[in-house]
């Protein structure tokens, strides 16, 4: 039975791939404390003990406003991570399926990213991840990097799950609609990630995912109070009164068209993934 290596295990993309795991594989999920990705002697002793064919690196530093403060533990996980990864996963002839982000890019642009695109990240958070991805090619062949956005899932802390809570407490919520992205359902970023381990694709590279569409975090809000019959209400406000040690980009919708032609797969709007997601939540 093929091993398959999880890191980050107890996030919210680990538990949405063990949710559908293949009992045809067998999935090893790992924290921090159990494996280390930024010490290489700790993922050498690891890889040497279980024979790994895919490794999936769902483990992050994603707090992207204390990245300004703390850049150095930022970029250990997220740059020297990804990195020892790589080195180990060539030497052990292991395939690398590395999660990434928009937030590699500006958001100057006012139509979807595509692959092709040149990244241009406005934090510490982006620049650590960039420097990832920059690993990963740098070292290996045999890699799938994808970058996603907007990440939420009825597991761990998320947007939806926080907007249900405070739809709850508060007869009033205010969300920033000034920033432009798509919304991605973990789940199905789980769903993509099995389908590439299925077919034991041979098309290594660079890949965007999410769901289809694109809207504001208010929309995104009022799009979730819909659903939860919430009659709270939810007010749009410009991103600068709620000022952050992080800039965002304002425009960072992903062009899903490359990973739908080369995968064969159609993926769902944003609107109609949530509505199941909310039903499962509230």
């Amino acid at each position: 039975m093929m091993n398959i290596l999880v890191t980050g295990g107890d996030g919210q993309l680990a538990t949405c791939i063990k949710d559908i795991a293949s009992n045809e594989l067998n999935f090893i999920y790992t924290d921090y404390l159990a494996l280390d990705i930024t010490c290489l002697s700790s993922l050498e002793s690891f890889f040497k003990a279980h024979p790994i064919a895919y490794c999936i690196n769902c483990a992050a530093y994603t707090a992207v406003d204390e990245a300004e403060s703390h850049p150095k533990a930022a970029f250990n996980i997220n740059e020297t991570g990804a990195k020892n990864l790589a080195l180990v996963c060539k030497k052990h002839d292991t395939i690398l399926i590395h999660i990434s982000t928009d937030f590699v890019f500006d958001g100057t642009k006012s139509t979807p990213y595509t692959e092709l695109d040149s990244p241009n990240p406005l934090g510490v958070y982006g620049a650590s991840k960039l420097q990832g991805e920059k690993h990963i090619q740098s070292i290996l062949s045999k890699y799938f990097i994808i970058r996603t956005s907007w990440l939420y899932s009825e597991h761990g802390k998320n947007f939806v799950k926080t907007m249900l809570r405070l739809f709850q407490e508060r007869d009033l919520v205010k969300v920033v609609d000034d920033q432009i992205g798509s919304p991605t359902y973990a789940g199905d970023l789980a769903l993509f990630i099995h389908r590439i381990i299925a077919l034991k694709s041979p098309h290594y590279g660079l890949y965007h995912f999410s769901n289809l569409g694109a809207t504001t975090w208010y929309g995104f809000a009022k799009a979730i109070r819909a659903l939860s019959k919430s009659n709270t209400e939810v007010v749009a406000v410009p991103t600068s009164e709620f000022p952050t040690k992080a800039l965002r980009p304002s425009y960072s919708v992903l062009d899903m068209t490359n990973t739908q032609e080369v995968f064969g797969i159609e993926i769902e709007s944003w609107e109609k993934r949530l509505s199941k997601v909310v039903s499962r939540c509230h």
